[in-house]
């Protein structure tokens, strides 16, 4: 619903989103005997005034079948005008700035994710968020993965991580090549059930491989792998509650594979080698998982210079491909990142990855988004550890899986689903299982710092009190 509500927006012609910030899921406020609530704030653009504004997005909640019983109770859609500019208005039928914003941690919450770009009023908000150090239900951003899957809680100290397991529908892949090349539709839907059974909620379906110096197909012969084997998943009634994701950083392999019923396009160019890729996934409303790399599979190992530091140097190139990825138009809460472990890194910077993936997951700017980690049989695991064959890198594998989980990802992706399904339990139940330290006290003044970022003070400051 909010996702129709913002293409509604945007096909009036009179407003336009800019940005959008992560969906966060509350208890309700007010009338409690209902379910939850998903809220999220957009910056838009218009040239309406405040009343014609309001008259629009009332229109759309009334064309979206929007049905008002109780004030504050259950309802599809409730678009409410929160600020506008550094304008105050104030009639019988709106107020602005909104006069509930500040005791509403919902609206709060994804205020943050939108700096630097807009100046918001003042107020005494320090202590509207000084009870978030206790809260009993803190609040995590949503990721939609499909429709029969619950959303990935990139922020939920309790949270699973998701096993994304890999299909490599090609002859040369680095580790599996041919494995799955040309096998039946039967063979094929055999692989798929196991993986299911052994826990993977996530199937990637590769029809190009990208180890490096991999000679590129054509999108035709791409497609030609990738298609049979997403209607052979499809058709299978243990594939109804499983993400389907395309591993390809071509557009029209994309939109074939998302209208052919995939969910999610998994992009190792984070949009940068296709320049349709990016419009392309806007259009179809898909996940994205933007990945780092740097040049393309055959030039990436010359590229791992990191004059600050491989973190910062992935953080920053990621931070330019969520705003690309913005400014074409996808929703914040449809982007996954992934570090881009083995692409254009070496070994210790690998490693460093995987040891500073926490400051990662809270690099300014990255906040809130769910991370994918990829260390399935690589190159670096059978350096470390002596192991030559890729097939056979399992044991060096399940480390580097269980330190992604204590790094905080959402989603590995692996060759052994078995295996690393158990590896992922297990390190689950280790860190898994606190309440999450985004509440700390620590947590709390990088919060209030980010509200005295956001927050310009200016003629609006003792605007609002608390009551």
């Amino acid at each position: 619903m909010i996702e129709r509500a913002c293409n509604e927006m945007d096909r009036t012609g009179k407003i336009r989103v800019l940005r959008t910030s992560s969906l966060w899921e509350t208890k309700a406020m007010y009338v409690l005997d209902q379910d939850k609530f998903v809220n999220g704030v957009c910056e838009v653009e218009t040239s309406l005034s405040p009343i014609e504004l309001l008259d629009e997005l009332q229109g759309i909640e009334k064309k979206m079948g929007r049905v008002k019983v109780v004030d504050k109770g259950p309802r599809n859609i409730d678009l409410d005008i929160v600020l506008y500019g550094n304008e105050t208005f104030l009639n019988d039928r709106l107020q602005i700035p909104h006069k509930l914003m500040l005791e509403r941690e919902f609206v709060l919450r994804p205020l943050c994710d939108l700096p630097p770009r807009i100046d918001l009023p003042a107020g005494s908000f320090q202590y509207q968020l000084s009870h978030l150090a206790n809260s009993p239900d803190p609040l995590s951003p949503l990721t939609p993965l499909a429709p029969n899957l619950t959303n990935i809680a990139s922020q939920d100290a309790q949270r699973k991580t998701r096993v994304m397991s890999i299909l490599n529908v090609t002859p040369d892949s680095f580790s599996d090549g041919g494995k799955h090349f040309n096998i039946s539709s039967s063979q094929l839907g055999d692989t798929v059930r196991s993986h299911i059974a052994s826990g993977a909620t996530i199937l990637d379906l590769g029809g190009q491989s990208t180890r490096p110096g991999a000679p590129q197909v054509p999108s035709n012969e791409e497609l030609q792998r990738v298609l049979p084997a997403i209607e052979v998943i499809k058709k299978l009634p243990e594939a109804n509650h499983v993400a389907i994701s395309v591993d390809t950083y071509r557009a029209d392999v994309a939109e074939a594979a998302i209208k052919a019923g995939a969910h999610i396009v998994n992009d190792v160019s984070a949009g940068l080698l296709d320049d349709d890729m990016l419009h392309t996934v806007a259009r179809l409303g898909a996940t994205i998982c933007l990945m780092h790399m740097r040049g393309t599979p055959e030039t990436m190992n010359n590229l791992t210079i990191y004059p600050d530091g491989v973190i910062a140097g992935v953080a920053v190139d990621l931070l330019e491909r969520v705003r690309a990825a913005e400014e074409a138009g996808i929703r914040r809460w449809r982007i996954i990142l992934d570090p881009g472990i083995g692409f254009a890194k070496n070994k210790e910077q690998n490693l460093e990855l995987l040891r500073g993936l926490d400051k990662l997951r809270r690099w300014p700017g990255l906040e809130g988004f769910p991370w994918l980690i990829g260390v399935s049989r690589k190159k670096f695991v059978g350096s470390i550890t002596g192991v030559k064959e890729a097939k056979d890198r399992v044991w060096g594998t399940a480390s580097a899986v269980t330190a992604a989980v204590q790094g905080g990802a959402d989603v590995v992706r692996v060759h052994d689903v078995k295996e690393m399904a158990q590896v992922v339990k297990m390190g689950d139940a280790i860190w898994r299982h606190s309440s999450s330290d985004r509440f700390s006290g620590k947590s709390i003044n990088n919060m209030m710092d980010q509200l005295q970022e956001l927050f310009t003070y200016n003629q609006f400051c003792g605007t609002f009190t608390y009551l």
